[in-house]
């Protein structure tokens, strides 16, 4: 969209926040950067010119606006809805993997050399895996700072720079402030004297709504791993609400994450075990929450449908639930085949008291970590409460994972994946649509065999037998699976309501 001086102008002077991330704004007589919605003056069209990234604002050598901070933008949408290298790439960064792994290792998972990657991320996004990577960097220094007292020299490690100097130089370039400047305009928190303790505001693009979403990850909660607590402050539309809390498994250790909705941002608290993970953390809250999703383009596509637009204009802006572990996630939805919500959550609760890693909880029940595929796959087979056949489409997935063979993850090509899903014994097109939708991100994964989809089908007089019922549903894409989401709100189940 950066291209599109134009457009861009005018999403600035009319300070719509739905771009905030689409693009970034450069004005040249001052030398900053901003985000579309920032609250100041516009400048003169012929003083702005636009980029496709905070990285690339800051490679021309601007520094983000004190104002509208826009290094803390949703991110760019278009790196959830697409499968290609760099929108891969994109999810890669965001999970912390070159500062972990390096350039070499982001294009060792994405097949590539470092020659393309390096390439086909400057064409697009005005700078290469280094500076994306940098960006981030600065952005989880920021946060830190202001919500944490840690030692500077702690941050700069726990953000991933490599000496003290690259993130003292990094945070003035940036931010044209020391590290010390900025924790002294920071805000105080109480909370910032809690030990590994972080409250975070996620930003998202409005509408949201909290219904579905967190109704879904409350209903289907993993006891041990996850659960509602209804004691938060007052949140979505002023009334009293809970928080949706889990534990996190983390390249350095491990996480608890509350999550509760508000009217602008999600409120966050992150307690971490190494604060190296924060980056990684946040990231996957916000993939959870499905937060830098555009609800204005996916909303206005369905709502094009007269059966759906009455759904749509009911409750916009449902989000796709979707998952902070995709090995986790693809476990549970064999567990889930052909059963209640209530039996595939206590067939997990049994795998988590016996195979899960125990962890401390002070401030609720969370008691265990999800097992991950190694300890699964070292369970005895007889000992799964479930038929025969399913045992061996569980002890081959947890072992297909265990061994590297089968590979479900942020850089996972969605049709590549989803072909071999279906190639394991036991897995129809429904277990493998659901992981593509919620553990992979496809936005464009549908369930036309859904018991839930056909019978809201038959209800809202859609086709309902699954051929007919896709055929229907390919105006609806590439975001089918939202449609999914409005077609499940027809229904009476808890998956569909707040809880309280």
């Amino acid at each position: 969209m950066h291209t599109d001086t134009e457009r861009c102008v005018r999403a600035v002077r009319s300070k719509d926040a739905r771009f905030d991330g689409w693009f970034f704004t450069a004005v040249l007589t001052t030398g900053i950067y901003c985000r579309p919605s920032c609250p100041v003056v516009p400048p003169k069209a012929e003083n702005m010119v636009f980029h496709p990234s905070a990285a690339a604002c800051q490679q021309a050598g601007f520094r983000a606006c004190k104002r509208c901070r826009p290094d803390t933008s949703p991110g760019s949408p278009e790196w959830n809805q697409r499968a290609d290298a760099v929108a891969r790439a994109m999810r890669l960064i965001a999970d912390g993997v070159v500062d972990r792994e390096g350039v070499t290792g982001l294009a060792a998972r994405l097949g590539y050399s470092t020659r393309q990657v390096e390439r086909q991320l400057l064409a697009e996004l005005g700078a290469g895996p280094l500076a994306l990577a940098r960006a981030q960097r600065a952005q989880t220094a920021r946060l830190l700072i202001e919500t944490t007292a840690l030692p500077m020299a702690e941050i700069a490690f726990a953000a991933g720079f490599s000496s003290v100097r690259a993130f003292n130089d990094t945070v003035r370039e940036v931010y044209a402030l020391t590290p010390g400047g900025l924790r002294a305009r920071a805000p105080k928190d109480t909370s910032r004297t809690t030990p590994g303790v972080l409250s975070l505001r996620l930003p998202f693009r409005a509408p949201l709504n909290p219904d579905n979403l967190f109704g879904h990850l409350a209903a289907t909660a993993v006891p041990g791993v996850e659960e509602w607590l209804p004691h938060s402050p007052k949140g979505v539309g002023g009334t009293p609400i809970g928080a949706y809390r889990r534990t996190l498994r983390l390249p350095y250790g491990h996480g608890v994450v509350a999550l509760t909705p508000h009217p602008d941002h999600i409120a966050c608290r992150l307690t971490l075990g190494d604060p190296r993970d924060l980056t990684v953390a946040i990231s996957r809250c916000r993939r959870l929450l499905d937060l830098d999703a555009d609800p204005v383009a996916v909303d206005e596509q369905l709502r094009a449908d007269p059966v759906l637009a009455p759904l749509v204009d009911k409750a916009p802006g449902r989000r796709v639930p979707r998952t902070v572990d995709a090995d986790e996630f693809a476990v549970r939805a064999v567990l889930g085949q052909q059963v209640s919500t209530a039996a595939a959550r206590t067939h997990a609760a049994r795998l988590v008291t016996a195979h899960g890693t125990p962890v401390d909880d002070p401030e609720g029940g969370l008691t265990h970590l999800f097992p991950s595929p190694g300890a699964l796959a070292e369970l005895d087979p007889e000992t799964l409460a479930m038929p025969r056949t399913r045992r061996t489409t569980f002890t081959t997935l947890v072992r297909r994972l265990a061994d590297g063979d089968l590979h479900l993850g942020a850089d996972s090509d969605w049709p590549e994946t989803r072909a071999k899903l279906l190639a394991l014994p036991g897995f129809g097109p429904w277990t493998a649509d659901v992981i593509a939708m919620r553990a992979l991100g496809d936005p464009d994964a549908f369930l036309p065999t859904d018991l839930g989809i056909r019978r809201a089908a038959r209800e809202l007089g859609l086709p309902s037998t699954p051929a007919a019922l896709t055929a229907r549903a390919a105006a609806w894409r590439p975001w089918r699976a939202y449609a999914v989401q409005y077609l499940w709100a027809t229904d009476s189940h808890p998956i569909n309501f707040l809880p309280v």
